[in-house]
C-alpha cells in the first residue's frame, strides 16, 4: 500500500515527524504494513475493552499536594504563555508545502 501525500501531509502535522527523504517513507510503509495485519485478526463476539486491567480493582489515592505552589518561577522560564499556561509551537520541524511533497513521492 502506497502513502498518499494527504496521508503523509497529516501525519507529518501529527507527529511532528518530517517523511521527506526516501528512508522514512520507506519506514512508514513498513509500519502501515506491519499494522495491517492487524486486520486479518478475526474479533467477532470479542466485546470491547475499556482497559487490559478489567479483571482488577483500581484504587484511587488521595491527591495531596505536599510541595510546589511556584506557579509564577516556573512560568518565568516560559519563551510565551498565556495566562497560567505555556504555550508551545506548532511544530518542531519546518515542513514542506503540500505541492512541494507531490514530487518526491512518486519517485518512492
Amino acid at each position: 500500500q502506497k502513502v498518499t501525500v494527504e496521508v503523509l501531509d497529516h501525519l507529518e502535522h501529527l507527529a511532528l515527524v518530517d517523511f521527506r527523504d526516501s528512508e522514512g517513507v520507506e519506514r512508514l510503509q513498513k509500519a502501515i504494513q506491519f499494522a495491517d495485519q492487524l486486520q486479518e485478526v478475526n474479533t467477532d463476539g470479542v466485546e470491547p475493552m475499556d482497559t487490559v486491567l478489567e479483571d482488577r480493582c483500581l484504587y484511587l489515592r488521595e491527591d495531596d499536594v505536599t510541595e510546589g505552589n511556584c506557579t509564577k518561577e516556573l512560568l518565568k522560564n516560559a519563551r510565551e504563555k498565556v495566562e497560567e499556561y505555556f504555550v508551545a509551537p506548532p511544530g518542531n520541524i519546518p515542513l514542506p508545502k503540500l505541492e512541494e511533497r507531490d514530487t518526491f513521492l512518486q519517485g518512492s
